[in-house]
């Protein structure tokens, strides 16, 4: 089965992560970000907003719009309410960023083999994969840079700028800034910049770098233009937003510098492997690539560093150090893919039994689990889950206590494929009594109206806008002498003008959290009270 993966690397990588989550993603909650994208998404659609994007009627300029023009495009095929259909885009991304670090890695000669398990890496770190669900808006943006620098990449090495990877370059880094603005430029790009001057050091002529310079001032004034077209349509809004954002970056969020020196614990299963793969003194005589394994070292480390200095600090940030760290893990997993039979000491051996080692412990844990927890859900998907990953487990030991650490690894990708075809699903939190969704508010004869803040996850569920009544200036009542409103913090007994001119009616509590009130998952936002507005005949 190896040779033939590593025969087809780029469909290799495609399918497992097609077969690993495009089937059963849909099963995991909307997360808000992934709302916003929704919302934005579905707009595009039934209110022609695809330049001036909205959320729930109200201008959205925070972010670009081609995440949400790549989600319209599953939404028109497969439908805007499937949920595993609009996030499709996101994990073609997550594949993406697998294939292009596969290619980078063989551009820096790196044999095929070797490329090919920094691009399995990429795609089974934890907070790639996490990032996908989490925050699509990030996942476009650092994949469509990747690429780009794999053009420059290109362009660099070879130190000619052809024709087709200047168009590409200019192609991915408009696309990049057309997805999250300037983030992956700061992130991706700088230290990609920086850590190739340092090891491969920058050659060509003058005239070669005024080319590049162009190249990319080019695609960022293309990338760009989405804002000025903005500006020149909305320049009150989008100064309003932009003074919001910059805030946000100095004065939201704020942490010390030294919150992301764990960063590598975010590569989630690759954790002891990231963590020796960044110890230089140690790995820099062991490596079959020591200049590559230098780049991608220095890459990792700008990217920490560049991010540690911007006051606002939060653990999705990270996610595009992860890239340049799947190829730093790498070199440690050829390593001992090639020397492993030879190790002589406990320092050695120790942590790779460990790395490995662990997942024979899990579907033990899963088992006892298993019998503690609520089964609400299929019993076979978890019989299912746990004999897939304990053959893969025993498979695993098996391997390992045979030092073949080529096969411990794809049995250990193959127990990842598991845990996200089968314990996805089984992961799925079992709906309690408290869950109500606005969605059926649909078949409600009167309009349905909000009078302040409501969670986009709520404003997805219910499948349409929900206007607000509430104003800068007051409230902007409606026409209609009888009317729905969803709530979530106003106390609308307080509110005089409204007690005054309606009749008001509570009608029931809505709540969109699976679990009940003693879960730690348990979210106040997500519960909205509905009251039925009767006008008074006051005259």
């Amino acid at each position: 089965m190896i040779k033939y993966i590593e025969r087809y690397p780029v469909l290799s990588l495609l399918l497992f992560v097609i077969v690993m989550l495009g089937f059963t993603v849909g099963s995991i909650p909307v997360s808000i970000m992934e709302a916003r994208n929704f919302i934005t998404a579905r707009e595009m659609i039934t209110d022609g907003n695809w330049i001036l994007t909205t959320m729930n009627g109200i201008a959205r300029y925070e972010k670009p719009p081609l995440p949400s023009w790549a989600i319209t495009v599953f939404g028109l095929v497969f439908g805007i309410k499937s949920v595993l259909a609009l996030r499709w885009p996101a994990l073609l991304c997550l594949a993406g960023i697998g294939i292009t670090n596969f290619l980078l890695s063989k551009k820096l000669d790196l044999t095929k083999s070797h490329s090919l398990i920094n691009g399995f890496i990429s795609i089974t770190s934890f907070y790639i994969i996490g990032i996908a669900l989490e925050a699509p808006s990030d996942i476009f943006t650092h994949t469509l840079m990747l690429v780009a620098v794999y053009q420059l990449y290109d362009i660099l090495k070879n130190e000619k700028v052809s024709f087709i990877r200047a168009v590409l370059f200019i192609l991915f880094l408009c696309a990049s800034l057309l997805s999250k603005g300037p983030v992956s430029l700061y992130i991706v790009f700088l230290p990609f910049l920086i850590a190739y001057g340092i090891v491969y050091k920058f050659k060509g002529g003058v005239l070669f770098f005024l080319r590049l310079i162009s190249l990319t001032v080019l695609g960022i004034v293309i990338g760009g233009s989405w804002y000025l077209y903005v500006y020149l349509m909305d320049s009150e809004t989008l100064r309003e937003i932009t003074t919001t954002e910059a805030n946000n970056w100095v004065n939201y969020d704020v942490r010390p510098f030294y919150y992301y020196w764990s960063f590598f614990t975010q590569s989630g299963f690759w954790t002891i492997a990231a963590l020796i793969s960044l110890i230089y003194p140690y790995l820099k005589t062991r490596v079959s690539n020591l200049k590559a394994y230098q780049f991608s070292f220095f890459w990792t480390i700008f990217g920490v560093i560049l991010l540690s200095v911007i006051p606002e600090k939060k653990s999705r940030y990270l996610m595009p150090v992860l890239i340049p760290l799947a190829i730093n893990i790498g070199f440690y997993i050829e390593y001992i893919m090639r020397e492993f039979k030879n190790f002589k000491t406990k320092k050695e051996t120790l942590p790779v039994y460990i790395q490995f080692g662990i997942l024979g412990i899990i579907p033990i844990a899963l088992s006892i689990l298993s019998l503690s927890i609520d089964m609400e859900f299929s019993k076979l998907r978890m019989a299912l889950l746990i004999i897939s990953i304990l053959i893969t487990s025993i498979l695993i030991i098996r391997e390992l206590i045979r030092k073949n650490i080529k096969q411990v690894f794809y049995l250990s990708l193959l127990f990842m494929l598991c845990i996200g075809l089968f314990g996805i699903p089984v992961m799925k939190t079992p709906v309690k009594d408290n869950y109500k969704p606005v969605s059926e508010l649909k078949h409600q004869d009167l309009p349905i109206y909000r009078i302040d803040y409501i969670a986009p996850e709520v404003v997805y569920n219910f499948g349409e806008k929900i206007i607000c009544i509430q104003s800068k200036d007051g409230y902007e009542l409606p026409g209609e002498q009888q009317f729905l409103v969803l709530e979530y913090e106003t106390d609308i007994s307080e509110v005089e003008i409204l007690n005054k001119l309606y009749t008001i009616e509570f009608i029931n509590t809505y709540d969109l959290n699976p679990s009940d009130k003693s879960s730690s998952q348990y979210n106040e936002r997500l519960i909205n009270r509905l009251y039925k507005f009767t006008l008074k005949d006051i005259y």
